[in-house]
């Protein structure tokens, strides 16, 4: 059986960030690149650059200033018509259909410094987010429980305690709160969906993919967290992990190129 990749990036500026893009590319070639915060509209996507990336088939849903998500794909793309997931019309999900498979592309609100929806609209818009990805899931599971689906993106939670560097100094530090990795817990629940790195990695291994750029030295220091996701539903389980550890792959080195992001790619290689 073929191999099938797919890799997640929050990109933090594609255009920026566009020759890394291709440098990611040519070092580890992946069938679907989903990428997150890009930080332009839809006419100031780096097309050409992706396209000598490999990438011919694009879907961009870029949006002026912030956010922005985009899917890049060696095969043709089929754009998927799916439920608001943001209440505040951002440009957080891309949703497409690719050798028969669904995925979908989310960029979920970081929720700001103060975890109460109460008195932080950012971290109340947040917990909504989760709760309409959640709403929608349920209702496609009902549909059709066997639907291969992919999520990947830069969910912002990091949900156990081995996906922060101090599980202790971060119960009430936004994207490792309770109220959030119990959220994203209802979310795995709504399409059972597998976290293939906890799947094929130890629960009690740290595995981070962001490490903040205030840290001078973000090796030595390692105070990263897990919130960049893959997750597939149980129709691609076996897919999914049928390559153990290997299926899942961290690019932490990518953290050092020049002018990096702070998030490294995380790649997911399916045996279809």
């Amino acid at each position: 059986m073929p191999d099938f990749k797919v890799a997640s990036w929050n990109i933090n500026s594609v255009r920026l960030r566009a020759p890394s893009v291709q440098k990611y590319a040519a070092e580890s070639p992946a069938d679907v690149l989903m990428l997150q915060e890009i930080k332009c509209r839809n006419g100031e996507f780096p097309e050409k650059a992706l396209k000598d990336a490999g990438f011919p088939h694009l879907m961009v849903r870029g949006q002026k200033g912030w956010h922005g998500v985009a899917i890049a794909s060696k095969h043709p793309i089929e754009e998927l018509d799916c439920d608001p997931f943001c209440r505040n019309d951002e440009a957080r999900h891309a949703g497409a259909r690719i050798n028969g498979i669904e995925f979908h592309n989310f960029y979920v609100p970081a929720g700001g410094d103060e975890p109460d929806p109460e008195i932080n609209p950012r971290f109340a818009h947040k917990l909504d987010f989760l709760e309409r990805m959640t709403a929608y899931f349920a209702k496609r599971k009902a549909e059709n429980p066997d639907t291969p689906i992919v999520i990947g993106g830069d969910l912002n939670i990091a949900p156990h305690e081995n996906d922060v560097w101090s599980h202790k100094q971060l119960l009430k530090v936004v994207s490792h709160t309770p109220v959030e990795t119990e959220g994203m817990a209802k979310l795995q629940d709504s399409f059972d969906f597998i976290d293939v790195a906890r799947a094929v990695y130890p629960e009690d291994e740290k595995l981070y993919s962001w490490w903040s750029y205030r840290n001078r030295d973000w090796k030595k220091s390692n105070r990263g967290r897990r919130l960049d996701h893959l997750w597939v539903t149980p129709a691609l389980k076996d897919a999914a992990t049928a390559h153990g550890r290997d299926a899942l792959v961290i690019h932490r080195h990518a953290r050092d190129w020049e002018k990096p992001s702070d998030h490294a790619p995380v790649q997911l290689t399916m045996k279809l």
